[in-house]
């Protein structure tokens, strides 16, 4: 009777919170908060650069940038989660990257027919998102060892991680180097107020601005994270 007892109580402990066998809150929150700071693909892992340095002009490029790749994200790792113990291990890189190209022609096809403007502005960097170090890196490392529900999180609080940085380079890129903040006046309006024109710093909607803009951030992200340890 009390290894009886001994066994329900053990039972008990390892019960996840949610009531779910398979389904534990506290790891797939864990799962998404992840990918917002801890482990953020731009700042932490230093992946995805080339479409980061390459997209993000203005605000709107790297919304449009983000929401598509975190939708590949998203798709692909449940996708890979459900056949994760159908793919051979010996063929799985092919294979995600067939599941992955699969969602990225879903979304170029869907940008091309509903923003017409924005598919145009990202042209080839929408396909090249087949390549993209972040989804095939989520596919390899979580996607392919865990279950649906947290591969979703993981996606997700990835590709909202990528996408945050990408809203936030191309916002100063664009107020700097245009004057504006997603097409509306920012500092052309300010300076206007005061009877003065805004002269552009046009370096910064150049390439070597997306490398001064990205370094910026990352030094920022890292100044933060030593105070945030020097707290504990």
């Amino acid at each position: 009777m009390a290894d009886r007892d001994m066994v329900s109580s053990d039972i008990t402990e390892v019960q996840p919170a949610s009531g779910v066998p398979w389904l534990n809150i506290k790891e797939v929150t864990g799962d998404f908060v992840r990918g917002l700071w801890e482990e953020i693909p731009l700042f932490r892992l230093v992946l995805g650069t080339c479409p980061t340095l390459a997209v993000t002009t203005s605000a709107t490029n790297g919304v449009g940038m983000g929401i598509a790749t975190t939708f590949v994200l998203v798709a692909s790792n449940i996708m890979i989660s459900l056949l994760r113990k159908i793919i051979p291990d010996m063929i799985r890189i092919p294979a995600f990257i067939i599941v992955i190209a699969s969602f990225v022609t879903v979304t170029d096809l869907m940008m091309a027919a509903f923003t017409p403007e924005l598919h145009h502005a990202l042209g080839i960097f929408i396909p090249l998102i087949v390549v993209n170090c972040i989804v095939l890196a989520r596919a390899e490392a979580f996607a392919s060892k865990n279950n649906i529900i947290r591969s979703t999180a993981d996606g997700l609080g990835m590709g909202i991680g990528f996408t945050i940085v990408l809203i936030l380079l191309g916002s100063v890129r664009e107020i700097l180097g245009n004057g504006t903040w997603f097409d509306m006046p920012a500092l052309t309006g300010v300076m206007g107020l005061f009877d003065y024109e805004y002269q552009p710093m046009i370096v910064m909607v150049l390439p070597p601005g997306a490398f001064i803009g990205l370094g910026l951030l990352v030094a920022l992200a890292n100044k933060i994270e030593e105070k945030r340890k020097g707290k504990r």
